[in-house]
């Protein structure tokens, strides 16, 4: 079953092209790696994706659906900066997370919480930016969604941090959904994905199954991509 099919899209920011022409087919079951440096066109990708923005050319279906209303529900999206309020503690986050989306999974949620060792009365305030990174993993995870796109879930954290992260991904991970994760870590994640897609200055520049691209090159994804951009 494919959970996303995007065909020819574009982005274009008056006369700046941030995306050209990007096609991309996941699979149910599939952790995907979207791969670039800062400026490829990662993020604003995602965020169409996510329905924040709206491309200027080609077509998106995620489980068939065009990005709309209904394609919010199939979507669980961790963005690459903070969005939680500094007032709360733990479970206000997972009250209004119960509240705005049907398919949040309670169990789930505090599971991942004692696996992170966070505990529902800590302040947002009071926690390192490793924390909050994986709080925010916890709440996205818990939602039972079709898509689950995670930008950057490494960015800023320490090695300890992000060895639980990256477990508590594959731990949460569902088979009947699919994810997209970008990176710039890309040898502490690469055993984890199964396809990957390089994007160049908002075109995929080379895509395809993991372990057929470490056979063929006889490289790691990590030398891949120091391959792919290189200067």
């Amino acid at each position: 079953m494919k959970i996303l099919e995007v065909e020819s899209v574009g982005k274009k920011y008056f006369k700046k092209q941030v995306l050209l022409g990007i096609n991309l087919v996941i699979e149910q079951g599939k952790i995907v790696g979207l791969l670039g440096p800062n400026g490829s066109g990662k993020t604003t990708f995602l965020k169409i994706l996510v329905g924040l923005i709206r491309p200027t050319a080609g077509s998106i279906k995620i489980c068939e659906n065009e990005i709309g209303y209904k394609t919010k529900e199939l979507v669980a999206y961790l963005p690459d900066s903070e969005f939680l309020y500094s007032w709360m503690k733990i479970k206000d986050a997972k009250d209004v997370y119960i509240r705005f989306y049907k398919d949040f999974n309670s169990k789930r949620f505090d599971d991942l919480l004692e696996f992170m060792k966070l505990t529902s009365d800590m302040k947002v305030t009071s926690l390192s930016k490793g924390m909050k990174e994986k709080l925010a993993l916890a709440l996205t995870l818990a939602r039972d969604a079709k898509l689950i796109i995670l930008d950057e879930p490494l960015n800023g954290v320490d090695p300890v941090a992000r060895e639980q992260i990256l477990v508590s991904i594959l731990k949460a991970f569902n088979f009947e959904s699919s994810m997209i994760i970008t990176s710039h870590l890309i040898n502490e994640m690469e055993s984890m994905l199964d396809e990957v897609y390089f994007l160049k200055e908002g075109k995929v520049e080379l895509h395809g199954n993991a372990e057929e691209l470490r056979n063929e090159k006889k490289m790691t994804l990590d030398e891949i991509y120091r391959e792919v951009f290189a200067c």
